[in-house]
């Protein structure tokens, strides 16, 4: 069975693009271009999880997918300036304490401050 997850791939139209709005927007994000020849990606570790960002067509529209990180209060005020500053749509919901925004491709991220938003 599963340990862990092993990565999440986004196909995204221009992955050094994506890839530094990543690090911008979360300071402990670690950029590595792909080294395959003729594959155009990079790969951006964030929360101890690998992002591959592959060239080709990202979602056309959103659609509720989302990728959530948790992060402190303050860390999410903080990246909700930045997004707000790269021009991306974003939100607060459940009383402030979840962030959601937009990258450039469509693909959604939800910040909580809470660090749970899903109880088992």
């Amino acid at each position: 069975m599963p340990n862990a997850i092993d990565h999440i791939a986004l196909m995204v139209r221009d992955p050094a693009r994506t890839a530094t709005l990543y690090a911008q927007l979360f300071g402990d994000a670690i950029i590595t271009p792909s080294r395959e020849v003729g594959h155009h990606s990079s790969l951006v570790q964030l929360g101890g999880t690998c992002f591959v960002l592959s060239q080709g067509e990202p979602p056309a529209k959103c659609n509720g997918d989302h990728i959530a990180l948790s992060v402190s209060k303050a860390e999410q005020l903080i990246c909700a300036a930045k997004v707000k500053s790269f021009g991306l749509e974003c939100q607060f919901a459940r009383g402030g304490t979840a962030l959601y925004f937009t990258d450039y491709d469509n693909h959604v991220f939800e910040l909580d401050s809470e660090g749970g938003g899903v109880t088992s």
